[in-house]
């Protein structure tokens, strides 16, 4: 499968909603976008979007706008000239309320990280959420293992954690990895009730298993895929030290996979990282699905094909950034 048709034809088929495009021939305006959330000084986004506008000679703007006063992004969103916008923690689920309309990708997660505008029939301007984390978790696994579906598909698969990135992950696994049963990691009990009780209310149709044991680790069958979505930080809970020594039972499986590791600030090499990679497994930056999502974004903000945009500068220039941290 061509990923760059696959992302082309995934946008236009998810994101479309019948409605006609915003800007017309009017791409060379001043148009901007913002990222809406906090804390968010840290973000590397400014800079791959700047590298990404650049790329397709587009004057546009990418700006952060960080607060704790949610009652700001309305306002923010419909001011002239803005195109769209990004939406981060503490905002994805709460925004969801906010904007005209949700994707089925946003809904069945059950948050977003993108807003982009379309033409009703009616000539209106609709704003649309939509979450395309899922399409770099997908893109990452697709764009550096060619034919890994190969091996995914009908495998179980593990998420290691239990935010709005594990969603997310857990999303692309089962709607284009080939994943049905998918084993969820965390500290907290909780936090995975509610995503498997969340999950459970769509038409998701694969079976989650919260792992909470060694022993039920070691009896389970190796996954093929792995998404980390936790920040470095070495366990101290007692929560974390089971959770992690869980996550160890599964990679010193005698089968080895692939990783992606999402988290990559302040610095890419995790701790997870190195674990995986000294267990044999072939690790992904968490960069990579950090690109790719933009790209997706970028795909709906400008309205332009994929292969309009060139990412190896954005990924040479945030992988510059990140070694200077």
């Amino acid at each position: 499968m061509s990923s760059t048709s696959s992302l082309d034809t995934t946008l236009k088929e998810s994101y479309n909603f019948g409605s006609s495009c915003i800007l017309s021939s009017n791409l060379e305006s001043l148009h901007r976008v913002f990222l809406f959330g906090y804390p968010i000084a840290h973000s590397m986004a400014p800079l791959l979007h700047a590298t990404l506008f650049k790329g397709v000679s587009l004057p546009w703007t990418y700006s952060l706008l960080e607060t704790q006063d949610a009652s700001e992004f309305l306002p923010a969103l419909k001011k002239q000239n803005i195109i769209g916008c990004a939406v981060t923690m503490p905002y994805k689920v709460t925004m969801m309320s906010a904007v005209d309309q949700v994707t089925d990708e946003g809904r069945i997660i059950g948050a977003i990280n993108t807003v982009f505008l379309r033409k009703a029939v009616d000539g209106s301007t609709r704003y649309i959420g939509t979450n395309t984390d899922c399409i770099g978790v997908r893109e990452a696994f697709l764009q550096n293992f060619p034919g890994i579906m190969s091996q995914s598909t009908g495998k179980p698969a593990l998420v290691i954690g239990g935010g709005g990135a594990s969603r997310a992950a857990i999303f692309a696994l089962w709607k284009w990895m080939g994943v049905q049963k998918i084993y969820l990691v965390n500290r907290i009990e909780s936090e995975v009730k509610v995503i498997m009780e969340s999950f459970k209310a769509t038409e998701f149709s694969g079976e989650l298993i919260w792992v909470s044991s060694v022993d039920q680790a070691e009896a389970l069958e190796a996954p093929v895929l792995v998404v980390g979505t936790v920040p470095d930080f070495p366990p101290r809970e007692e929560g974390e030290i089971l959770a992690r020594k869980i996550v160890q039972t599964f990679l010193d499986k005698e089968k080895k996979g692939y990783i992606l590791e999402m988290c990559y600030h302040p610095k890419p090499r995790t701790a997870f990282f190195d674990l995986g990679e000294r267990a044999g497994w072939k690790v992904l930056c968490g960069t990579e699905s950090m690109i790719w999502q933009g790209v997706a974004q970028q795909v709906l903000w400008t309205e332009l094909p994929f292969g309009k945009f060139n990412l190896d500068e954005a990924a040479k220039l945030i992988a510059e950034s990140l070694e200077k941290h």
